[in-house]
């Protein structure tokens, strides 16, 4: 039985499937059964990419059935998704989850943790964003299963769509989503090529007459939550036009929802009046959506001058709480059209001040202009587009495309469709071709399917292959990251495999290993080939998630041998990039031992470049000799003295630690943990081990092995300390995990939680049960743990916070101000409304931290300066409603640092959305960072 073609649009805003029957080459959308209100179900081709978490009791039984059996697969028992999701969300928004899309492409979050609806109340079930996405999926897949039964989805050709702009580990987790949902095997597919091979396919009878004035054609993909440009190539051959993709854009999170958003900012202030609390996150959420509306009225072509916007009161007080707004055409069109899409009238590009739209976690774009965006992305690929137009190499003006075509929803606006047309016009100094788009919101589903056709010979094709060239950067200590070696070349075509047979690198079984990767997109002449050593321009280079592993010998896990190894490449048939190492030494051995190596897809820093050479000081070799002496398997003379004096030793042979780069640090430390058990000769010796163990591998992540080295270590926890009995070795103890814990997981943060409360709160009865393993620990020593404890549920952190408040009350006596100087600084790291490590979504609750700022400010900040600095991190602006503390409270408290003198840093991080300067993340942290790491922030 022949599969059919079908072409899934996972959209931020809605969700469309597409297909073609096994021997038709009609592209029909499928109509989705979805609940349209309470125990009513229609059809339609979108599917909102929203759901609903409904409270207990709050519908029917029976109300949210659908015609199949629902097992949500992310776990929640009352879920509504679809049109009925938006229905219900507008009135409760607080359990509404929606741009899951945009969530994925995260780095700064656990994408795979439940965290959506961002802000929910305590009570309200919450999934991830890969589990949100998976649900949209599976609704699809349960829906054409019940339509065609004997046709599951899982066993047609599928073609699910992404933003082009998708790094590889958003496309991983896409991909895990669509396992999830019991969509094992299908093909990724970037969206601007899907809405043009959509136009091609509805014109593919007169596609020579339709494209015969056009050389360069750029897909301009604006959806609900990213923006995607594309370039492709038009050639004659034959007298038939042939088709190259030959530029794709970065990643942006700019679309729709931003619009919307700064709206919904306008309609507030008019609504609240100045001095009126803002509104609530899920309020907010309700007024977005309420402008989504009224923007999409008062941007069409026949638009009224004005259209309502209506917020719902809450609770009780439903009907009477009701408040109206009236927006104004003119106010729309300045705000959203000059805002997002300015005349540009320079070219210029996109800006690197913060001027984005930042809320509910998400971090949009800073710069909201697209123009500019798409200008920058012009230059960025201008030498490829000047040749595509036929100007001169090496030219000064900016080379515009002479042909358009518009994509996403955002474009159902006439006014925006029409500026960015004279945009490009402008910039071109003459018209250009406008390809007609019939309907931007199910385009990309049937280019999907239209894609599938062309793979059969059916349709017309884009070429181009990868849109990307792919490296991997050398270390030979000379070229400062730049040198690099092409893995995988523009251009190639998916499925086939590029093994680098004449690079033969050396990899160390059963020791980690790790391998730095970038992509480009641009560049002037023909791409690099595989094995080519080229340098790059860094500037044009996309970091690529990291790939650290520990490869095993499949004869020998313990293996540790060096064995010569080649790589391979391959773009897959799915779209992602996978890449192998290949014993290199098998050869006529039968087949060769192979290695898959993963990206890492946790990031949460900003910080020196991973891909910078590991150069290390003159003396480097001497620092370890001496790391030997002290913990070697050699036993040496050494008395206590030296063991002491390790840590001033290394600083004469490497200079003063503060200076001792992250290349360092990780060395010493690997040389520390390799001689683990030399710790246990002596007092000195555990103490030293300790002290450097942590120091060096401070705060836990930063380098690809990061990961790695924290498994090594936590598998010492369990064994606590030699000399439990030396307090100084206990403390050290503590200092080393509290240095850490930024690599540390969730299970282990609850263990070393378990330990912190053991020791500040249990009994003398239950201390005399402490088993031997259980290492105790001061309570200066226990608040310097409990509060680098980033990744513990919110829930916990309210209590040790208000634990640490009360202890601060009730502080007295004559060294009252160092105890409350210490709780202070830890109810600071507790409360901090933007963690170093953790995700946004573990913060303290903003209620709760309000309550404690209440108590901070009525502390005397002139007697008791630390309260001033708490002050400022529990109420650092953010830019995120559902973490920020209400505007009069931030005034409160900026006031009072005002008549305290406090540093003007301070009041900055509380007024503003600013970086920490080095100072305060000092204070914050207990020490300074390694050199040249620098936490998001």
């Amino acid at each position: 039985m022949k599969p059919y073609l079908v072409a899934i649009d996972l959209g931020t805003t809605n969700t469309v499937l597409a297909y073609s029957e096994p021997g038709s080459e009609e592209v029909r959308l499928f109509d989705i059964d979805q609940l349209t209100a309470p125990g009513e179900i229609g059809a339609a081709p979108l599917l909102p990419s929203l759901r609903y978490h409904a409270a207990d009791g709050e519908l029917a039984a029976g109300e949210l059935q659908l015609p199949w059996r629902q097992d949500d697969v992310a776990g929640v028992s009352e879920v509504a998704v679809g049109r009925l999701a938006r229905k219900l969300g507008a009135q409760v928004p607080g359990r509404l989850v929606a741009s899951a899309k945009s969530w994925l492409s995260h780095p700064n979050v656990d994408r795979m943790a439940p965290i959506l609806p961002w802000g929910a109340e305590e009570g309200v079930p919450k999934v991830s964003p890969v589990a949100a996405s998976a649900s949209y999926l599976a609704h699809l897949k349960a829906a054409w299963n019940t339509r065609f039964p004997k046709h599951p989805l899982d066993r047609q050709h599928v073609v699910l769509t992404i933003p082009a702009s998708f790094d590889e580990g958003a496309r991983a987790l896409t991909l895990e989503a669509a396992k999830l949902a019991g969509l094992p095997s299908l093909r990724l597919l970037e969206e601007p090529q899907a809405a043009f091979y959509d136009w091609l396919y509805r014109h593919k009878q007169t596609l020579a007459q339709d494209l015969a004035q056009s050389k360069l054609v750029l897909v301009c993909d604006v959806g609900g939550g990213t923006t995607d440009f594309s370039l492709i190539r038009v050639d004659v051959s034959d007298g038939e036009p042939v088709l190259t993709r030959i530029g794709v854009g970065n990643h942006l999170i700019l679309g729709g929802d931003n619009m919307d958003l700064a709206l919904a900012r306008l309609a507030e202030q008019r609504l609240n009046g100045a001095e009126a609390p803002r509104l609530s996150a899920a309020r907010m959420a309700q007024l977005v959506e309420r402008c989504r509306a009224a923007k999409e009225q008062l941007l069409a072509a026949d638009a009224p001058s004005s259209v309502p916007v209506t917020l719902l009161g809450s609770g009780s007080k439903l009907i009477g709480g009701t408040r109206s707004v009236e927006l104004q055409r003119a106010e729309v069109e300045q705000l959203v059209v000059d805002g997002f899409f300015p005349m540009n009238a320079g070219a210029e590009a996109a800006t690197r001040s913060r001027g984005g739209i930042v809320e509910f976690g998400l971090p949009y774009a800073q710069d909201p202009a697209i123009t500019r965006h798409l200008a920058g992305f012009l230059a960025q690929h201008a030498a490829a587009a000047r040749e595509a137009l036929g100007l001169p190499a090496g030219g000064a003006s900016l080379p515009v495309p002479d042909t358009l075509l518009m994509n996403g929803g955002v474009f159902r606006a006439d006014a925006l469709a029409k500026r960015l047309e004279a945009a490009l016009a402008g910039w071109r100094n003459a018209p250009l071709t406008v390809l007609h788009n019939d309907n931007p919101d199910v385009a990309v589903a049937r280019g999907g399917v239209a894609y599938g056709l062309s793979k059969q010979g059916r349709a017309p094709t884009i070429g181009g292959g990868s849109a990307r060239s792919y490296f991997l950067l050398l270390d030979d200590g000379k070229h400062q990251g730049s040198r690099a070696v092409c893995l995988l070349p523009r251009g190639f075509e998916s499925g086939a495999e590029v093994r680098l047979t004449d690079r033969t690198f050396a990899l160390r079984l059963g020791r980690p290993v790790r391998f730095h990767l970038v992509s480009t997109t641009g560049g002037s002449g023909p791409a690099p080939q595989a094995g080519d050593v080229v340098e790059l321009d860094p500037a044009d280079c996309v970091r690529l998630p990291p790939i650290a592993t520990v490869l095993r010998d499949s004869g020998d896990a313990q293996a540790r041998k060096e064995i010569p190894v080649q790589l391979a490449a391959t773009l897959s048939e799915v779209g992602t990039l996978e890449i192998h190492c290949i014993a290199a030494d098998s050869e006529g051995h039968g087949k060769p031992q192979r290695w898959q190596l993963e990206f890492q897809l946790r990031g949460s820093l900003d910080g020196e470049d991973e891909a910078e050479e590991i150069v290390l000081p003159p003396r480097a070799k001497d620092a370890l000799a001496a790391i030997e002496r002290i913990f070697g398997a050699k036993s040496q003379q050494v008395d206590s003295k030296e063991v002491r004096q390790l840590a001033r030793q290394l600083e004469h042979l490497l200079g003063s630690r503060e200076t001792w780069a992250m290349p360092v640090l990780r060395h010493l430390f690997d040389a520390l943990l390799a001689r683990a058990k030399g710790r246990r000769r002596s007092a000195e010796h555990e103490r030293a081990w300790l002290n450097l163990a942590g120091y060096c591998l401070r705060p836990g992540f930063g380098d690809a092995l990061d990961g790695w080295r924290i498994e090594q270590l936590w598998a010492l926890f369990g064994t606590g300390v030699q000399n439990h009995k030396d307090s100084q070795a206990c403390s050290e103890w503590w200092t080393m995990w509290r240095r850490v814990a930024g690599g540390l997981p969730v299970d282990a943060q609850l263990r070393l939680l378990d330990d912190f409360a053991f020791n500040l709160q249990a009994d003398a009865q239950e201390r005399g049960k402490r088993p031997v393993t259980l290492v105790n620990g001061s309570e200066e020593d226990m608040l310097r743990l409990g509060a680098s404890l980033e990744r513990i549920p919110s829930a916990y952190k309210a209590e040790i916070g208000q634990w640490l408040l009360d202890q601060l009350i009730a502080a007295s006596g004559p060294k009252a101000d160092v105890m409350q100087g210490r709780y202070l600084w830890a109810l600071s790291r507790v409360g901090a409304r933007q963690p170093f490590h953790g995700s946004a979504h573990d913060v303290a609750p903003m209620e709760t931290v309000s309550q404690w700022l209440a108590a901070i400010l009525e502390l005397d900040w002139k007697k008791l300066e630390p309260a001033g600095f708490a002050a400022a991190h529990l109420a650092r602006m953010t830019g995120d409603r559902t973490r920020d503390i209400e505007p009069a409270l931030r005034e409160q408290v900026l006031r009072k640092l005002e008549s305290v003198r406090a540093p003007s840093t301070w009041s900055a991080m509380v007024a503003d959305v600013v970086e920490l300067d080095q100072a305060v993340e000092k204070r914050m942290l207990g020490e300074a960072l390694p050199p040249g790491l620098k936490l998001i922030s």
